[in-house]
């Protein structure tokens, strides 16, 4: 019963990281009018889908989807990864010349020094992508 509660909390946090991670782009993006480059749209292919198919799998107590939402997330995070070694790796910046209307490069955050707008979405996908992990191995065994 305690690993049942553990699984739907688990589950629960990869939706809402998912929910979070959509509105914030929308935020970026709607409100304060930064435009998305290719790579950051090719993230939102994948972020936007889990959050429907995370809370409909979460509203069905249906953990399957977990494999499925690892996959996606594990590759929404590895471009992620590659966007944010665009911005941060000045070698592999100078050779972005890939991207359409935004450049794929520039940043239009930079908190701390170090988070920018692809770092937030590789914490998420990380997040979706542990989280499910954890819910596919328990519920497995």
């Amino acid at each position: 019963m305690a690993n049942d509660k553990k699984i739907d909390n688990l589950f629960f946090l990869g939706w809402v990281t998912s929910i979070i991670a959509m509105f914030g782009s929308l935020y970026f993006s709607e409100i304060k009018q930064f435009i998305p480059c290719d790579l950051c749209w090719y993230q939102r292919i994948l972020m936007y889908p889990l959050t429907i198919l995370l809370g409909v799998s979460y509203v069905r107590k249906d953990w399957n989807i977990s494999l499925y939402a690892m996959i996606m997330a594990a590759v929404g995070g590895s471009i992620s990864l590659f966007h944010y070694s665009l911005q941060k790796i000045p070698f592999m910046g100078e050779h972005a010349d890939f991207c359409g209307q935004a450049s794929c490069v520039g940043e239009y955050i930079n908190w701390l020094g170090f988070i920018t707008i692809p770092f937030l979405a590789l914490t998420a996908f990380i997040i979706i992508f542990v989280t499910n992990f954890i819910v596919w191995k328990n519920y497995r065994k």
